[in-house]
């Protein structure tokens, strides 16, 4: 039975589907005004993997990830480029795709815009005001009243009485207490807006979410996940609204992935020391080395980003892909103890590192059985790695497609298979200088040859 710790409880809690078979998630997604940053890489591929696990092993996923097309940052940001809003959204929307299909990160089910679910935003601001949950401000906001929710901070574990007496609370004298948050924001002249009961405005980002979410998985639906940061107040605030709108609980099970961490200090781009997907993309052979990297830590940890991290990434993912050097196919996967295992790891709260752990093994039990009485064994064993990493999103290129890729090509394939050629004919011609020579040329290229029997002549890239 698959367990996940539910942030709301704190514990490990077996999966039980609301509806047998099938699982409801929904994960917060992206504010479209720049390009994604390593830390949004991180939350997307921690639960692009929890969605492939959950449909390897026989549910029904339907997979929600919105994005938040308006926004403050978005106008300032569109308005210093003297660009449509739209317009720019559309840019950096498929400027994330780019991204995220490079990094393997399935398209959700859904990917709702917040522009297209305004109506719904109003209807359940009109709700809250008429349950007293909600209530116009002086400044043409419509504020939500927080101490009107007796369960508010029960996801957080904050404390209205501390959280007032805090500094991290901003006083705005519209507010009927510093907790309560936006659900309708007037907007200010030359802005976008929208018609609604208070005037024209546009939605407060909490809202957006418990909408979403709502009119696609229904008001009680399974899995809700997103990033730490967002655990308070953004995910606190869902609740709140979610459920004094509807009456009912939200989503049953929240998971929350860890930080990325610089120099011990979380990355992001408020603090100015985040790197974008594009940049870290840059710096390794193939975008499978950032998904090594990213599950070689538990999703609820921090990581630590750094060159030295890559690099082992690259050298752990190189290993695997060693022992599937020259394997050929097998009619059908085997199903072993690896299997079993991998089944334990991820099972036990997407123990991503164990699961790893048993590949690499998996690999070790592959390399010993390429001769010998075993060697039958090999391309079942092959197959079964094969298929235990596509769970991950990882091994999804033939072999030698990996170890002929590299960070930086300072030869094209071309260019190398042409080399190797001359240098196959200095060899026959037994011009020994003239084959080390090339030899040479082609390692400080970064380009390493293996020759093997019968004249033959692999490369592969460092």
């Amino acid at each position: 039975m698959i367990e996940i710790h539910n942030s709301l409880t704190g514990r490990k809690e077996p999966l039980e589907p609301l509806r047998p078979g099938h699982i409801g998630m929904y994960v917060c997604g992206d504010t479209v005004y720049d390009l994604c940053h390593m830390g949004h890489a991180r939350s997307k591929i921690v639960f692009d993997v929890v969605r492939r696990y959950l449909v390897y092993r026989g549910f029904e996923v339907t997979f929600v990830r919105n994005i938040t097309d308006i926004d403050d940052r978005i106008i300032q940001r569109a308005g210093e480029r003297h660009e449509e809003i739209g317009t720019f959204t559309e840019r950096y929307i498929a400027e994330m795709h780019r991204d995220y299909d490079a990094l393997g990160i399935l398209r959700p089910d859904h990917e709702p815009r917040a522009t297209q679910h305004v109506a719904g935003m109003i209807e359940m601001t009109r709700t809250l005001i008429e349950k007293g949950y909600a209530y116009p401000a002086a400044n043409g906001d419509v504020m939500y009243s927080v101490a009107r929710f007796a369960p508010y901070g029960r996801l957080s574990g904050e404390r209205l009485s501390e959280l007032r007496a805090g500094e991290r609370v901003q006083v705005d004298e519209a507010k009927h207490d510093p907790l309560d948050f936006v659900l309708w924001k007037r907007s200010k002249p030359g802005e976008p807006s929208w018609p609604s009961p208070w005037g024209p405005g546009r939605p407060g980002w909490h809202i957006e979410c418990s909408v979403m979410s709502q009119q696609l998985l229904g008001t009680r639906f399974d899995i809700h996940g997103g990033g730490l940061d967002l655990k308070f107040p953004h995910h606190e605030n869902e609740i709140a609204q979610s459920s004094a709108a509807s009456g009912d609980e939200f989503a049953k099970v929240w998971m929350h992935n860890g930080f990325l961490t610089l120099d011990n200090e979380k990355m992001s781009k408020s603090l100015g020391n985040s790197f974008t997907i594009r940049d870290a993309l840059g710096r390794v052979r193939d975008p499978e080395v950032i998904r090594y990297f990213v599950l070689a830590s538990h999703y609820r940890g921090p990581i630590g980003y750094s060159a030295e991290q890559l690099e082992q990434a690259d050298a752990g993912l190189g290993r695997l892909y060693t022992a599937l050097r020259d394997v050929p196919a097998a009619a059908q996967s085997a199903e072993t103890e690896h299997t079993e295992r991998f089944h334990r790891a991820m099972d036990d709260d997407f123990n991503t590192p164990e699961a790893l752990a048993v590949l690499q093994t998996l690999a070790r039990e592959l390399n010993s059985s390429r001769a010998g009485a075993n060697a039958a064994r090999a391309p079942a064993l092959g197959s079964e790695l094969r298929a235990l990493g596509r769970v991950l999103g990882i091994l999804k290129l033939p072999a030698e497609q990996w170890f002929r890729s590299a960070r930086t090509a300072a030869v094209s394939d071309a260019e190398v298979e042409r080399l190797v050629e001359a240098r196959r004919a200095a060899r026959a011609a037994r011009n020994w200088a003239e084959s080390d020579r090339i030899r040479d040329e082609l390692a400080a290229a970064g380009v390493i040859l293996e020759d093997r029997p019968g004249g033959k002549t692999a490369w592969r890239r460092t």
